[in-house]
């Protein structure tokens, strides 16, 4: 639904209100008049201004990646949406319910290559990793950039380009979680979900644009969203031609759109995010559902959605579609400016 002009105004005096009360509080933090612990690990953290998805896991995910071959890491999330509390180490029983959907994703693939824990309090996570694996070097955080009971050596910010935080402002006129110039704080900038045609001028532009909040010589970057091969929920690579669409994500009309292009979409069904599954939203996505039609989900839907799949017996009926973050011609820049960082580690 299209925002009303007249309500965003309406509601800028809120935001005046809210912008200056997380002004004071940023302001607490750099004075130390409110703390920062040190913990023993080195700190990543990956986070936004903004309310809801930016490609934050995406991105996390190209970090391991990148850096578990050189660093030993853990990757701690607050484990948004579970129904569990305090501090949870990722294991061969854990489920979506019990550390949230996204380490849960954060588990499936790197259990080998990284440590994966929750804790709503960061710093807590950080002392009790510290206590089970010493060797834990680094540490990447999800979704923490206005977390600062933590110190921090490097802040990566994610900047939706389809929805910029210099044009944005904060809630609930807009969806920033503090005013624009909390950009400060950042020694990175990424602008995610990019189209592959961003020319030269444009990015110049949104340079300029981010400049004006951030660090003059804050380095800046872009990346689009690349969506691999669907997968089934077998595990088997699937070849799609009509689907039905299921997401329960933070902004899903960009895995909307991709679809669109590519497939012939019979519906879609939209769950508000890190919606919690139940067999009869399971039998409600399949009822009517033609021989010829998948249900299509997003990876972090998929990691919840699954057990209930195959306890019904429609594995073969649902397959979901992995995306990841490519850097494009940014790609060499990024990761000679993450490891030319982590070298100080």
């Amino acid at each position: 639904m299209k925002e009303l002009p007249w309500i965003k105004n309406a509601l800028l005096p809120l935001s005046w209100i809210y912008g200056a009360v997380t002004d004071v509080r940023n302001l607490l933090f750099d004075r130390g008049i409110l703390h920062s612990e040190k913990v023993l690990q080195k700190v990543i953290v990956v986070g936004n201004l903004t309310v809801g998805g930016t490609g934050k896991t995406p991105v996390i995910e190209y970090l391991t990646r990148l850096l578990s071959k050189q660093i030993p890491l853990a990757i701690l999330s607050r484990g948004y949406g579970r129904d569990t509390r305090g501090f949870l180490e990722a294991g061969a029983t854990s489920t979506a319910a019990t550390i949230g959907d996204e380490p849960f994703q954060f588990y499936t693939k790197f259990d080998r290559e990284a440590v994966i824990a929750v804790c709503e309090k960061r710093v807590e996570g950080a002392l009790k990793i510290h206590e089970k694996h010493p060797d834990i070097r680094l540490l990447l955080l999800d979704d923490a950039f206005q977390h600062r009971a933590i110190q921090r050596d490097i802040n990566i910010l994610l900047n939706d380009y389809n929805r910029p935080f210099y044009k944005d402002h904060p809630f609930p006129a807009g969806r920033l979680r503090e005013r624009r110039h909390g950009a400060m704080r950042a020694d990175a900038v990424v602008v995610t979900k990019c189209p592959a045609t961003l020319g030269i001028a444009e990015k110049e532009v949104i340079k300029e644009n981010i400049r004006r909040y951030a660090h003059t010589d804050v380095p800046i970057f872009f990346a689009s969203t690349r969506y691999d091969h669907p997968i089934s929920y077998e595990s088997l690579p699937v070849e799609l031609k009509n689907v039905k669409m299921a997401a329960g994500i933070a902004n899903p009309q960009p895995f909307a759109a991709y679809l669109t292009t590519r497939f012939s979409v019979t519906d879609q069904k939209v769950f508000p995010d890190h919606h919690n599954y139940t067999p009869s939203d399971v039998e409600d996505l399949i009822k009517n559902l033609k021989n010829d039609t998948f249900v299509v989900t997003t990876e972090k839907d998929m990691v919840k959605l699954k057990p209930l799949v195959v306890a019904k017996g429609y594995a073969a009926r649902f397959a979901y579609v992995p995306v990841s973050v490519d850097f494009g011609n940014d790609e060499q820049a990024f990761a000679q400016w993450v490891t030319s960082q982590t070298d100080r580690f």
